[in-house]
């Protein structure tokens, strides 16, 4: 896999239609894996399956193993029979998510199919639940992290009494009873997200699409991970970081990125011979074909910031133990197909580390017309074993982007791809066909650029905090002709998924 030519798409579940208010792993989803079918794709790359906190945003979450129970079809659960027939509220304006409300709702009817399960001795697949949860070695601490935190209104768990905050051995088994209901809630909720996910997931496959996944380096500070795992963070006696993670000033921010994260305790994590990581990536193969390791650079050295500190800028980079982490996760999992998101400052070292194991860089062309022939974006300099893209989920679209460039940055990109429309449409055409005919192996469109969405359509803007990860499509968006006139392409290229020949 990634070792020939093909292409992917890449949208998040979340920016699916359908009813409810989000996408979810419904109907629409498998419409959409019949879509990428018909264009000939290979791939569908997504974001974070994880629980958003704090901004919505999958790379922050509530854990890095459990599942975003907003993503769940809840016609599904009404077929299981855990709940009466859903009545949705008219849902034709889906242009964006409303994530308050639909958690507010969606929360509530997935508890209530909860509780018609676990109190119908007689329910189907009780065995199967029960199995799942004997057999899923992080549910039941992200359970009872989430029934702590319901207990506390929703607050970070660093702000619970201390006796709940720096849990015991024995204050969590006496939790562990104490909330045994809400627990056994959550359990059923992260049971369904994963059942569907894996029918979906065969769904894909059956269809010859290989789903590409995503996995951020760090965790969020207020996440079962960390309340549960303190050792294997650097955190004071009081649970609180000592350093937070973040990146120097950059492409897309003058004073960094202070994403906020707590970093690793990398001498404990030896110590423990590298088991989360190795449980971490076990998890992350049984959902996805591929896995893109975001910010991979933070294995080779990442940036500490001083804990309170108002930007990124008075950070330091220190050292990570990739070559120890990768080689103790292939030696118990085997070969794994990575992709190392390479972007950002890049030293020798991080290149070193990405080749050692064969891992495919990213290379994104937005990014390949800010200086001169030598860029190593523009597709000349292209290497077989990379990712090329249009654009991520942190860049601008495709037209947004093209739209924001001065007129002698639009003629320098007209120039390279041989694109002279007036208005621009025949330029970001040639562009998205300038990703194609690359020599990568891997070509990788967001759906935004092959339907020509704006600004209006981006997903995230790096560094601030709130209003990303709304964006969602509309059927009408997608021309009647759109499949056959991606599919030529594709072909043309030798792109061309031969399965669905």
């Amino acid at each position: 896999m990634l070792d020939k030519r093909g292409c992917g798409v890449l949208m998040h579940l979340t920016s699916l239609p359908g009813p409810g208010g989000i996408g979810s792993m419904g109907a629409d989803a498998r419409r959409f894996v019949d879509l990428l079918a018909a264009m000939g794709m290979s791939y569908w790359q997504i974001l974070p399956l994880s629980p958003p906190a704090c901004g919505n945003s999958p790379y922050s979450a509530f854990s890095a193993f459990a599942g975003n129970p907003l993503l769940i079809d809840l016609d599904q659960i009404v077929v299981d029979g855990d709940l009466a027939e859903i009545t949705y509220e008219d849902s034709s304006d889906c242009t964006g998510v409303d994530f308050e409300a639909v958690s507010e709702h969606k929360m509530k009817l997935l508890k209530s199919a909860a509780v018609n399960f676990l109190g119908n001795a007689a329910a189907p697949c009780k065995q199967e639940f029960w199995e799942f949860c004997d057999t899923t070695p992080w549910l039941h601490n992200y359970a009872l992290f989430m029934a702590l935190k319901q207990r506390y209104n929703g607050k970070s768990w660093d702000k619970w009494p201390a006796g709940s905050a720096l849990l015991t051995t024995e204050k969590y088994e006496k939790f562990s009873v104490e909330f045994g209901p809400e627990i056994g809630i959550q359990k059923y909720i992260q049971w369904q997200f994963f059942r569907q996910w894996r029918q979906l997931r065969t769904y894909s496959s059956a269809k010859g699409i290989a789903i590409i996944g995503d996995i951020p380096i760090f965790v969020g500070y207020d996440s079962a991970d960390v309340w549960s795992h303190r050792e294997l963070f650097l955190l004071d006696s009081k649970g609180k970081p000592t350093v937070v993670a973040g990146v120097p000033p950059d492409y897309f921010s003058e004073t960094g990125q202070l994403w906020g994260n707590p970093l690793y305790d990398w001498d404990e994590m030896g110590r423990q011979k590298y088991a989360w990581w190795i449980e971490r990536f076990r998890s992350m193969f049984e959902l996805f074909d591929v896995v893109r390791i975001d910010h991979f650079r933070g294995f080779e050295a990442a940036w500490h910031v001083p804990y309170k500190e108002k930007t990124a800028i008075n950070g330091t980079w220190v050292t990570a133990p990739g070559i120890l982490v990768f080689d103790a996760i292939f030696t118990a999992l085997g070969k794994l197909p990575v992709i190392a998101e390479d972007l950002g400052v890049i030293t020798h070292d991080v290149i070193v580390l990405r080749d050692r194991y064969n891992f495919p860089g990213m290379k994104i062309v937005q990014f390949a017309f800010d200086s001169g022939p030598s860029n190593v974006y523009l597709p000349h300099n292209h290497l077989k074993n990379c990712v090329v893209y249009t654009g991520t989920h942190d860049n601008d679209t495709l037209v947004g982007w093209y739209n924001s460039l001065s007129k002698t940055q639009r003629s320098r990109v007209n120039f390279y791809v041989g694109g002279h429309g007036k208005d621009g449409k025949e330029s970001l055409e040639a562009l998205i066909r300038t990703v194609l005919m690359s020599v990568a192996d891997t070509a990788i469109v967001p759906l935004q650029d092959f339907i020509g969405l704006g600004t209006e359509a981006r997903m995230n803007i790096p560094g601030t905090a709130f209003g990303n990860w709304a964006w969602r499509f509309d059927w009408s968006m997608i021309n009647g002709d759109l499949a056959r006139f991606v599919r030529d392409q594709l072909e043309c290229y030798g792109r061309c998924n031969t399965r669905h020949q």
